[in-house]
């Protein structure tokens, strides 16, 4: 599959729909990638938000191809990185996204069923 431009430049409503878009159409990686582009222009204080999904959407990736350790890492990593960040930015559900990355990172690491990346993609809105 190919990969997604890389440095785009998109509004934080764009990269949250975009991203979404990926997500749900099981395209994690991709997700990552829009993720990155947020982080790599966007303004340092948002940087957090971005670097943690990013580091979400590439634990599903692992989590989705078997890699169970660097999946369970990653989606923790994410979930940390995200964590103590005020209100809803940009629409995103940062608690709700850390339930699901701490859900999701216990199952794959203790071994449970294969990972389908579209039924298991998160919802960033609430």
């Amino acid at each position: 599959m190919e990969r997604q431009p890389e440095g785009v430049v998109r509004s934080p409503g764009e990269t949250v729909r975009e991203a979404q878009r990926l997500l749900d159409a099981g395209m994690p990686f991709h997700a990552h990638e829009v993720f990155e582009d947020a982080w790599k222009s966007g303004p340092e204080a948002a940087a957090p938000l971005w670097r943690g999904l990013a580091q979400l959407a590439v634990g599903l990736t692992h989590a989705a191809r078997g890699n169970t350790v660097g999946g369970a890492r990653l989606l923790r990593r994410g979930a940390a990185g995200i964590e103590g960040l005020d209100g809803v930015p940009y629409g995103v559900d940062v608690p709700g996204l850390v339930r699901w990355a701490g859900e999701l990172a216990g199952r794959v690491a203790d071994g449970g069923p294969a990972v389908d990346a579209a039924r298991e993609a998160p919802r960033l809105g609430g």
